[in-house]
């Protein structure tokens, strides 16, 4: 099924993955965006980029307004934004070259367009699940 990998698939996209975009992180500490972005950094398996428009820091990280602001091309995507804005956040992954290897959208966001879109331009798709709670099961020791 599309955007359903199963565990060991999972494991290997969270050990070949170095850098990850947070689109719509948050700077608000109760936001599920703001913990799973704080449990990423606090991990060191990676180079987190937080992408929000609307705020300029998170935890003293700058805060990037767009995909296309970011000063490298991540390897994964991983996504909290709503339903109907999953479209345009495609389009900027996307629109970023070289692409990005993984879409990641989190727990509770499902969109079958989306996902054959990206698998169709080359992306691997995991949807509806969180990357917190994948990676901590997965990866730590």
């Amino acid at each position: 099924m599309t955007g359903q990998p199963d565990a060991a698939a999972l494991q290997e996209i969270l050990r070949q993955t170095r850098s990850i975009a947070v689109v719509g992180a948050s700077d608000k500490p109760g936001r599920p965006s703001h913990g799973v972005y704080s449990y990423l950094v606090s991990t060191g398996d990676y180079e987190v980029y937080p992408v929000n428009p609307t705020i300029t820091g998170i935890d003293g990280a700058p805060v990037y307004p767009s995909l296309a602001d970011l000063p490298v091309v991540p390897d994964m995507v991983d996504v909290f934004r709503r339903y109907d804005e999953l479209p345009s956040v495609l389009a900027d992954t996307l629109a970023l070259q070289p692409r990005p290897k993984y879409l990641w959208l989190q727990q509770g966001l499902w969109h079958e367009e989306v996902a054959r879109e990206a698998e169709a331009a080359g992306l691997q798709v995991v949807m509806d699940r969180c990357l917190k709670v994948d990676h901590s099961r997965l990866c730590r020791r």
